[in-house]
């Protein structure tokens, strides 16, 4: 039974896939909602061969997105040797983003994630399959809530065992909400998660000689010298330009929707008036 709907003060989207999880690359460009009104996002990140900064830059500009409070959740750092190494790495894209490493099957440190789950708050967790994202319910709940299966060996790829989002509330805390492993996150956005994702960029371009830089080919820009000394990272920046083709796309089938949309109006306007004349005709009051 609802009881009630409340107004969404966050949300967080992606553009809408087909049936099976795959992006919608026809005509159709359409806003899918995930979750809304929720405080924190848990992006988790396995700590395994799942490893990858750049989806991690992804799932920032979404979460930044939202109008939630992002946090990177590192599982599995009872296969990582290397944990401090892998911090840093997150640090150098996350900033001043809080980081907590774990082992959902070990049981390590999951007390981290517990001040984010107050009486009231509502966290969601977000990452690829495999990462562990149902694995740190049930252990959050002391219980097999939810069904886990084994990650591929040879890309610690898991199978989708959470195929639809669900809400759980927490004994004597707030909601989780559990969202199925995304293969594809096509960010919906109106570059302001881009820019703070890529904040360290963003405040480089006004040091550009051009006011419309775009950062890849004009004298006297100021991304490419910092690639050029060595400040910024050769990965990051095309992983910046990247997000930002996609978003520009996205932004031209915006305007082309609400143009056709508009055309669709004003064409049902014009049949209206066009069959008032004829019925005006046919009763001779013309």
């Amino acid at each position: 039974t609802i009881h009630a709907i409340f107004p969404r003060k966050s949300w967080f989207s992606r553009k809408a896939v087909l049936s099976g999880g795959m992006p919608d690359t026809g005509g159709k460009t359409e806003e899918q909602v995930l979750a809304a009104n929720v405080d924190t996002v848990f992006l988790v990140s396995g700590l395994d061969q799942d490893f990858n900064l750049r989806r991690i830059e992804r799932y920032l500009t979404v979460a930044w997105e939202s109008g939630a409070a992002p946090v990177i959740v590192l599982n599995k750092t009872d296969l990582c040797s290397d944990l401090d190494e892998k911090i840093l790495e997150v640090e150098s894209v996350a900033f001043d983003i809080p980081i907590l490493p774990i082992s959902a099957t070990e049981n390590q440190k999951l007390d981290s994630l517990k001040q984010y789950l107050g009486q009231g708050k509502t966290a969601v967790l977000l990452g690829s399959s495999g990462v562990g994202k149902s694995t740190i319910i049930n252990s959050l709940l002391g219980a097999e809530r939810l069904k886990v299966r084994p990650v591929r060996e040879y890309d610690s790829r898991g199978r989708h065992t959470t195929s639809f989002r669900e809400m759980i509330l927490l004994p004597g805390r707030g909601i989780l909400i559990d969202t199925p492993g995304m293969r594809e996150l096509s960010i919906w956005s109106d570059q302001e998660g881009l820019k703070r994702t890529f904040d360290d960029i963003e405040k480089l371009a006004p040091l550009c000689r051009f006011r419309d830089c775009s950062h890849q080919e004009e004298p006297g820009c100021a991304v490419q010298k910092a690639l050029e000394d060595g400040t910024l990272d050769l990965k990051r920046y095309k992983n910046y330009i990247k997000l930002q083709k996609e978003l520009k796309h996205l932004a031209l089938r915006k305007d082309e929707k609400a143009r056709r949309k508009s055309e669709r109006a004003f064409d049902k306007k014009i049949r209206q008036r066009l069959q008032m004349m004829k019925k005006i005709n046919k009763n001779g009051k013309l």
